[in-house]
């Protein structure tokens, strides 16, 4: 039972710390572009000329 007494705060603490790392990086604006990153792997760069081996 005294165990219950300090495992409840701690993970309730721990799910409050996560609620506010999750806002946190909605705020930043972590998630505005999900669907970029995903096609970015699609697009093809242009090659350097000075990094082509001859």
């Amino acid at each position: 039972m005294n165990g219950l007494l300090v495992l409840i705060p701690i993970a309730l603490l721990l799910g409050l710390l996560g609620l506010g790392a999750f806002f946190w990086s909605l705020g930043r604006g972590q998630f505005d572009d999900l669907d970029g990153a995903a096609l970015r792997i699609l697009v093809e760069d242009e090659a350097d000329p000075a990094q082509v081996l001859p």
